[in-house]
């Protein structure tokens, strides 16, 4: 029995390699090179980011991370111990004590697996992942039969029930690999943490710290004819990787606030179809939850194919808010935004074909350097009763106040006063850029259009480097981000600080002190903005800021690095895919559950959303609003 079980040993390892070999071949033909190296030393830290950073999102849902140390652990232990005591032809008793011990574990995780896919919840894919239980099942019960029992026990009817349990998980779980059954997200999600798309994701210093953006969108090398994607052969070949890495566990789907407001994007189909794509066939097959309003069957497509529209439609690509809430959710850290942007960019910079709005705002930033088409020099208007200067080369100051395309709208300029008198009460040296400041491009970034983004970046950062200034404070978390993170590859190196986090530094150096609220019955709740959280990291400072104005703070269900988009990212307010519902509306509804009078922002976006809702509302207002109300008070 020992020898036919150490055959049984080295045939899963060569059906192993020959799975791994098959799926390589499809990934090597996406883009190698300077765009994405291969660096085998990346492999080195699959232990780091296995255990710590891919366990750190598992942890978030208990039962699934149970049911995953439990049943993959399991596994790896025993199988590990079988390649030592059969792969070497050992045959220790010790040691299939040790290996019948770590298949009881698994066999554990084996039922915490086939109880949730008994009443699965809607987000999860069924069909082939259904057969997950007894795939696994089949293999743990077999690892146990060999280690447990004695080998006179093993022949007859008994050896040949070892294995062919052992044969039918093996196979599943090598063979299967090659043809794409679900096991491969295993070996595909280990390969895929060593080879990260966005290995700047494991450095735990941060973006500030390190110097190297976690969230940034990679520039385009356009004088070498980077147009995007348009193909799957056009992604590099660490993002074709990542896309099979895919679990299916429907997380990002469950996230998504386009799915949720039934428009036709599902972030976990969208990577599934990028797996079609890579490999050849349709989308006839997916088990999971379709495009809201497209049927499956309908789309194909192959390595060298265009993905439009033969595999998705262009509204799926233009339903997207980039909120990175799907990014947030991923347990597998897939990167589902970039592939998204980088299929717009192709969309955009080889057929122009934006939708709605789109193209007149990317023509208005070209041309006037202002989305909305206005005058530059109107930016300032709102200011000039305030007596706030305007920065000017030779004169140096502490804070520059870049205030982004809200300086044009007349609510959100009721903000931005808000903010200058704050700044006034705490003696800031500040000034505003007025008709110097061009946009940052971040909407043209988002819709696809890098050639614009990049014109208007280096607009910007040539306009900066003739000033003198020690830091820049904003309102707008999208000017912001584009400062902070995506001006340093084009050479634009700045402290940005979002105004929240300004005035709680204010708050907490004892330069603002605000009348603290007493007796109030006004239930306050806080909107986390997209780019200011899980973009920025910054989650702690407009809490800080409410609890110092003593407001009730009464969370909403999805908060935090985990809240809900308000649908006014990426482009998508111009796009405007229609849906079943807005996201806006999806949002206040958020807020009405917890009986909130008031919902808190700290951004223009944000604003201009929520209040658009029609109908009975919280009021909206942004933190600045409050905490120079306290300040005259």
């Amino acid at each position: 029995m020992n020898p036919i079980i150490t055959a049984l040993f080295w045939l899963a390892v060569v059906g192993l390699l020959s799975g791994l070999m098959r799926r390589a071949t499809l990934w090597r033909a996406g883009r190698t090179g300077a765009v994405a190296p291969v660096q085998w030393i990346a492999l080195l830290a699959v232990p780091k980011r296995y255990f710590v950073d891919l366990h750190h999102v598992v942890a978030r849902d208990p039962y699934i991370a149970r049911t995953h140390i439990a049943t993959a652990g399991g596994a790896i232990a025993a199988m590990a111990l079988v390649a030592i005591n059969y792969g070497f032809m050992l045959y220790w008793p010790a040691l299939n004590a040790a290996i019948a011990l770590f298949a009881i574990v698994m066999l554990i995780g084996v039922l915490f697996v086939w109880h949730r896919r008994r009443t699965p919840p809607a987000r999860l894919s069924l069909g082939a992942w259904n057969r997950l239980p007894w795939v696994l099942g089949a293999l743990a019960l077999g690892l146990l039969l060999m280690g447990i029992l004695p080998v006179g026990v093993l022949s007859g009817l008994t050896a040949a029930l070892t294995v062919l349990l052992l044969g039918f998980g093996a196979w599943n779980m090598t063979i299967g690999i090659g043809r794409g059954g679900p096991m491969k997200h295993a070996l595909a999600g280990l390969l895929h943490l060593a080879f990260h798309p966005r290995p700047e994701r494991f450095n735990k210093a941060g973006p500030v710290k390190s110097g190297t953006p976690t969230t940034a969108l990679k520039p385009l090398i356009l004088e070498q004819g980077e147009l995007g994607v348009s193909k799957p052969v056009e992604f590099r070949w660490n993002q074709l990787l990542s896309f099979d890495a895919c679990v299916q566990c429907g997380k990002c789907e469950a996230a998504c606030p386009a799915f949720a407001a039934g428009q036709p994007l599902n972030p976990k189909k969208l990577i599934q179809d990028m797996v079609v794509g890579m490999a050849g066939g349709s989308d006839a097959n997916f088990a999971g939850s379709p495009y809201p309003g497209i049927p499956l069957g309908k789309h194909q497509g192959g390595p060298q194919k265009a993905i439009f529209p033969g595999l998705i439609t262009p509204d799926t690509l233009w339903s997207c808010t980039t909120c990175r809430a799907c990014v947030e959710e991923c347990p597998m850290l897939i990167e589902h935004v970039d592939a998204i942007v980088d299929m717009r960019r192709h969309q955009t910079l080889a057929h122009g074909a934006v939708p709605g709005k789109g193209p007149e705002v990317l023509a208005n930033l070209r041309e006037t350097g202002s989305a909305g088409g206005f005058d530059l020099n109107v930016r300032y208007n709102w200011s000039i009763d305030l007596n706030v200067p305007q920065v000017v080369p030779g004169r140096s100051v502490d804070v520059l106040l870049v205030v982004g395309e809200g300086g044009f709208d007349m609510r959100y300029q009721r903000t931005l006063r808000a903010l200058v008198k704050v700044l006034q009460a705490g003696s800031v040296d500040f000034a505003i850029l007025g008709a110097l400041e061009s946009d940052t491009g971040d909407v043209a970034r988002r819709l696809g259009d890098e050639a614009t983004f990049q014109s208007l970046a280096g607009r910007l950062i040539a306009t900066l480097s003739t000033l003198s200034f020690n830091r820049i404070v904003t309102a707008d978390p999208h000017v912001m981000h584009s400062l902070r993170n995506e001006y340093p590859a084009f050479g634009g190196r700045y402290e940005v600080l979002h105004h929240t986090t300004f005035m709680a530094a204010l708050a907490k150096q004892g330069k603002i002190v605000p009348r603290v609220a007493v007796d109030n019955d006004q239930r306050f709740t806080y909107h986390d903005p997209c780019y200011l959280g899980r973009y920025n990291g910054e989650i702690e400072a407009p809490r800080d800021l409410l609890k110092l104005l003593g407001l009730p703070l009464h969370e909403m269900a999805r908060n935090g690095m985990r809240g809900r988009c308000c649908g006014g990212g990426g482009g998508a307010p111009l796009t405007d895919i229609p849906g079943k519902q807005r996201i806006p509306d999806i949002r206040i509804h958020d807020a009405r559950a917890v009986r909130a009078d008031t919902v808190v922002v700290g951004c223009p976006n944000c604003t201009a959303m929520l209040e658009g809702v029609v109908g009975p509302r919280p009021d909206v207002r942004d933190i600045a609003e409050l905490v120079a109300a306290a300040l005259e008070a």
